[in-house]
């Protein structure tokens, strides 16, 4: 094993050869800290490089491990600086979303929903006065849906007024779709799957028999596929006539993704990832021992990335494991794929990562050009700007992080498959 070590000066270590970063508890890299914090920085910190990633505790400070990557090989720059973070209250797992004017959108624990420009300030913010779980999902019109704990599901206009509202008889935390004509769904924990007109009025339910959190995907014929707690994935036409169901041995709470030949992967609780052809019948399934919340995401070579447990794992598009790579607590978040092929995740230990798969690496089959400690726990999903920016939640904060290319040009790269989160393939940046 090579380890690299030199003194930190004031600058983070970066050659043609060698890509490595020390993060303060500021959660950036010394060169965007102010002058002060980068003299600490420089006093009190080394640069380490190895073929490993660990975190390693030091007097007021952690260091990210990181791993030698030949930036010259794969003809990508190094990036990853934290461009700004803003408080925007106790948050949740839920992902932000991405309007195409730029402002971000994301819902709190504290029961406020916020709205924050490209800069980093907040335009405005919603009470909803209780939990938010639901991510975000944007029309094309601009409205702004999500479900929230106090059993409603809400339309906002871009300004910050409430739309409508509409109640269910339980928690809201599924995610929305959004049909291409307008038709939203999502589930609740009524048990019920729910289609409502753009108006708000109620167009049809849909009884299953547990408790819904999965969010669901919409394919190109318009058929809406979800999970239950009663162990199915359900497949709907639009008229809320069930297509097909399949059972499982555990619950769904993952979200599915559609393949670019319209097959639909999910997780289930029973430690399973499955793959469905269109038609319900199964493709194929692997057994990972997976228990965590995350949702699989397709990359441009239709390789399947998601968390499983502590590990973080890429799964061949014919049902086998190729590599899976460690963290340090459960991953519960579902990764995002950009278009340079580096895929962004991070855990419950504080750390967001870009990877990169290496396939001539057969240990881990990654490497990770860098890393940033959030200061908090990160078990909400990035999401890939067009121009670039990497947007993700942590504790209190969201972060914009300089990334190196938009969202990867595949079916689903991301949770809910597009900056606007709407969970519709035709909306997805590879259609």
């Amino acid at each position: 094993m090579k380890i690299l070590v030199c003194a930190l000066g004031g600058s983070s270590f970066n050659s043609a050869h060698h890509e490595s970063f020390v993060h303060t508890q500021h959660g950036r890299n010394p060169n965007s800290l102010p002058r002060r914090s980068r003299a600490t920085a420089s006093r009190s910190a080394f640069v380490i490089a190895t073929n490993r990633l660990k975190l390693l505790p030091a007097i007021g400070l952690w260091i990210f491990v990181s791993v030698i990557s030949a930036s010259a090989q794969y003809g990508r720059t190094v990036d990853g600086t934290n461009l700004w973070t803003v408080e925007v209250g106790l948050n949740s797992d839920g992902s932000p979303a991405l309007a195409p004017d730029g402002t971000i959108y994301t819902g709190s624990w504290s029961g406020e929903f916020f709205a924050v420009e490209p800069g980093g300030k907040i335009k405005w913010k919603f009470n909803a006065t209780v939990e938010i779980k639901s991510s975000p999902a944007i029309a094309r019109d601009g409205t702004v849906y999500f479900g929230c704990r106090n059993n409603k599901f809400y339309a906002l206009n871009p300004n910050g007024k409430l739309k409508w509202s509409f109640t269910t008889k339980a928690w809201v935390d599924s995610s929305p779709a959004i049909a291409t004509d307008g038709t939203i769904y999502f589930g609740s924990w009524d048990k019920n799957f729910y289609a409502l007109n753009p108006d708000g009025s109620k167009k049809w339910a849909f009884a299953t028999g547990g408790e819904i959190v999965s969010s669901p995907a919409i394919a190109r014929d318009g058929t809406i596929y979800f999970g239950s707690h009663d162990k199915k994935i359900y497949a709907l036409n639009p008229d809320g006539s069930k297509r097909w169901e399949f059972t499982t041995g555990g619950p769904i709470i993952s979200s599915p993704a559609i393949g670019g030949s319209g097959t639909v992967f999910f997780t289930s609780i029973d430690g399973k990832i499955y793959a469905l052809n269109p038609d319900g019948a199964l493709h194929w399934s692997l057994r990972t021992g997976g228990i965590t919340e995350s949702s699989p995401v397709i990359g441009p070579d239709g390789m399947i990335y998601l968390g499983i447990n502590n590990w973080f794992a890429a799964v061949t598009p014919d049902g086998k494991l190729n590599w899976q790579t460690p963290g340090n607590e459960p991953v519960d978040m579902t990764p995002a794929v950009a278009a340079d092929h580096i895929i962004y995740f991070g855990s419950r230990d504080q750390a967001f990562f870009a990877i990169l798969p290496t396939p001539e690496r057969k240990e881990f089959g990654t490497h990770r050009p860098w890393g940033l400690w959030l200061q908090g726990p990160i078990i909400s999903s990035p999401v890939i700007a067009p121009d670039n920016i990497v947007y993700v939640l942590n504790s209190k904060n969201l972060n914009a992080i300089q990334g190196g290319a938009p969202p990867a040009k595949s079916s689903w790269p991301m949770f809910r498959g597009n900056p606007r989160h709407t969970g519709n393939v035709t909306d997805n940046p590879g259609n």
